[in-house]
């Protein structure tokens, strides 16, 4: 079962981590690279989605777990990204663009919170 778990894991983190880069280059074509907005983009988008997920495909016997996996901890996992979040953080604050700086991380941990609390409260209300 672990090799079919991995697989799962891999395979969705493929799928969104290709996701990512398309999302990512389609919202800096369109809004422009001044601002990392297409890290900001996905990260609360796939933030909303794993709270709307977690009451879909709760963790529990009932749930099918390799479909969670595969999407939740793989495509999703994918997705989103710390670690671009804190790489374009760091480049705007060696660029000298604190305040810009400053946003970023202040935008992206409250509207990450705010998606994954929305997406979770629509979740128990599609599906009590």
């Amino acid at each position: 079962m672990a090799a079919m778990k991995l697989a799962a894991v891999a395979a969705g983190g493929a799928i969104g981590a290709s996701l990512r880069y398309i999302a990512a280059a389609m919202t800096h074509t369109i809004m422009g690279k001044d601002f990392p907005y297409g890290t900001l983009m996905v990260n609360v988008m796939g933030s909303l989605i794993i709270g709307y997920l977690l009451v879909l495909l709760p963790d529990s016997e009932k749930s099918i777990p390799l479909l969670r996996l595969l999407i939740i901890t793989g495509v999703l996992g994918g997705f989103t990204t710390y670690s671009a979040f804190s790489i374009e953080t760091l480049q705007l604050i060696q660029d000298g663009h604190l305040t810009k700086a400053g946003l970023n991380v202040v935008l992206t941990l409250l509207l990450c919170f705010l998606a994954v609390w929305a997406g979770f409260v629509f979740g128990r209300h599609v599906h009590p």
